[in-house]
């Protein structure tokens, strides 16, 4: 039987582990009848292979990224050596992040030595070895039952807190969503332990802030990453930020609600209906990807514009909007993309170049 290797060795937040499998499904889905394994950085969520029946085999590797390594072999020596395709990461080749990422050429190097395809080597999405573009990742989760009608809210992601909303906005945002729907049992889901692993930038007593809202939130904090993304599963709709783990939740099939802006807008889509609350960019400035957004003090502390008081408030009933048309299946996936894209490009004043997506998407919206 053919063996292809996904050599996917990259950041660590979930996101990127998600793209590895997103990638490796569309390889799958062009000769199902290959083998498909992947090999993923040590300090991602390598543990959401295991939920991909078309995975064969993960290999998980202990390498730094941000600095460089004098025993690379020596760290990749566990991977097989003998594969028909070996399909690498694309930002491999890309020179900027070969600069951030002194580990990630090390990395490669070390596996163009040690890995020995007999067909050929390549990258993610070429279709040299076979690729199916926009395939459709689901995760095998284990069941949680649920009682009620629920909307899971993660507050923040990894990066630092001026990316995201302060604990008074999502207070504004609990109070609304209560109001507009007090059927829905409010579920707060997250990570404050601190190991080798990304963690949620909200403080401990801002948590608690939030837990003692007068909806009586379920803590889900801290629990492990397949159990609360079991919990999003099971819930209507999912409320963030932008956040990498938004996207193993569009892979768990449930509608991602995000407040859209910071540094990225969102680039990934997986047949699971969704809304970006965009900003108005001209008062709230987003979406600079690599570079640094100005930084306004507030009463809140340090926020940048989208993810201000002021922001929120602007985009409440929107919010609010969004979550209930999502929680009861009245807005379709086409639809979601059809009004996403034009938006997002009026965001952009209109210049095309600046916008992109996994698997290039938006190039049918626009």
């Amino acid at each position: 039987m053919e063996r292809a290797l996904v050599n996917f060795f990259y950041c660590h937040p979930v996101g990127h582990a998600i793209e590895a499998l997103y990638y490796a499904n569309g390889h799958h889905a062009a000769n199902p009848d290959r083998e498909i394994a992947v090999a993923l950085n040590a300090a991602t969520a390598t543990e959401l292979a295991d939920y991909c029946p078309f995975i064969s085999a993960k290999y998980v590797v202990d390498h730094p990224l941000l600095t460089s390594a004098n025993d690379s072999a020596q760290r990749v020596a566990h991977l097989p050596r003998e594969w028909d395709w070996v399909i690498d990461e694309s930002r491999r080749y890309q020179d900027f992040q070969l600069e951030m990422f002194p580990g990630l050429k090390d990395y490669y190097a070390a596996t163009d030595q040690h890995l020995k395809p007999a067909q050929g080597r390549t990258v993610v999405t070429s279709p040299k070895p076979g690729y199916l573009r926009r395939q459709h990742l689901r995760l095998e989760l284990p069941e949680t039952a649920v009682t009620r009608r629920t909307i899971t809210i993660m507050p923040s992601g990894s990066s630092e807190p001026a990316l995201y909303p302060s604990a008074d906005s999502w207070l504004l945002i609990m109070d609304a969503l209560t109001d507009a729907y007090p059927d829905a049992q409010l579920v707060l889901v997250g990570k404050l332990a601190k190991n080798d692993r990304t963690s949620t930038s909200l403080t401990e007593k801002d948590l608690k802030r939030l837990l003692d809202h007068r909806s009586k939130p379920e803590n889900c904090f801290d629990r492990g990453l397949v159990e609360q993304l079991s919990v999003v599963q099971a819930s209507d709709v999912f409320l963030s930020p932008h956040t990498g783990f938004g996207m193993a939740v569009l892979a768990a099939g449930t509608p991602w609600l995000t407040l859209s802006g910071g540094r990225w807008f969102e680039f990934f889509f997986n047949g699971v209906p969704f809304r970006s609350i965009i900003p108005d960019t001209d008062r709230f400035p987003s979406y600079s990807t690599f570079d640094d957004l100005p930084v306004i003090d507030t009463d809140e502390g340090p926020r940048t514009p989208s993810m201000t008081r002021a922001r929120i408030t602007a985009d409440l009933d929107r919010i609010v909007a969004a979550a209930g048309e999502l929680r009861d299946g009245k807005l379709t996936y086409e639809q979601a993309l059809s009004e996403y894209f034009p938006a997002l490009l009026e965001a952009h004043n209109g210049d095309k170049t600046q916008l992109w997506s996994i698997d290039h998407v938006h190039m049918d919206y626009l």
